[in-house]
């Protein structure tokens, strides 16, 4: 038994095991505990891949399994997160179809993963936006209605904005709309520049600002792929940016 190719599902078990403790917090009303291990999540997530291509082991049960786990920590949380911000806006008197843009992302979530698993395009860059960033986009909301960072919190549990949000980033993640991935085949400064300076940013937004700053990151992510889609003029289906 080679032990060394079980090494990087473990740890996309280990993000599956955080997605779930996260949904347990959130319905037993911990919300803003699961930032945290949301966080821990998405750097398990990062690292599975990694740790795959170091040890230079691959599989076709690897490729199922990090999928299913993205769909619960990357799937089903942000819809839990959208429910009990609108379950804290709303009260107890509120209707079942008030919490159908939570369960609108969920299902988005789920056809943008399985889009990915088959779609050839994303090889070098994501067409739509992808799950872990839709993800780390609501806990910073979560983050800021904890703090009220910038006086938001209640503009943020307008259940107004926050329908309008979970239906604008369900789309999103579905869109047809090149968006750059992180990965890269060398570290030299030139062919990488978006990402780097994107990268610093974000940083910089994280340390200075918190929740807010990941959002803003978030929402520079979105706008930076969005003008490059019409800068390039295509009405035709898109390939995958070669930043």
């Amino acid at each position: 038994m080679n032990i060394k190719q079980h090494i990087p599902n473990l740890i996309t078990l280990v993000n599956l095991a955080l997605g779930c403790i996260s949904i347990v917090l959130a319905f037993e009303g911990h919300l803003y505990w699961v930032p945290y291990f949301i966080i821990a999540a998405a750097f398990a997530d990062f690292s599975d891949g990694l740790v795959a291509r170091v040890l230079k082991v691959s599989s076709p049960l690897g490729l199922q399994l990090d999928s299913l786990a993205d769909m619960v920590t990357f799937g089903v949380v942000p819809g839990a997160i959208i429910f009990h911000l609108l379950k804290l806006s709303l009260g107890d008197n509120a209707l079942w179809w008030q919490f159908v843009p939570a369960l609108m992302l969920t299902l988005f979530s789920a056809l943008r993963l399985a889009k990915f698993n088959i779609d050839k395009r994303q090889t070098e860059g994501f067409i739509g936006l992808p799950t872990p960033t839709c993800t780390m986009f609501f806990i910073s909301l979560v983050l800021i209605v904890k703090n009220n960072q910038a006086g938001l919190a209640a503009f943020i549990l307008n259940p107004v904005f926050l329908s309008v949000i979970a239906v604008v980033f369900s789309l999103l993640l579905v869109a047809e709309l090149p968006m750059m991935a992180f990965k890269v085949k060398n570290f030299a400064w030139k062919g990488n520049e978006l990402r780097y300076i994107l990268m610093i940013s974000g940083v910089l937004l994280l340390v200075f600002w918190g929740g807010l700053g990941i959002a803003l990151s978030i929402l520079l992510y979105i706008a930076i792929a969005i003008v490059q889609r019409l800068a390039s003029g295509k009405s035709a289906a898109p390939t995958a940016p070669t930043l």
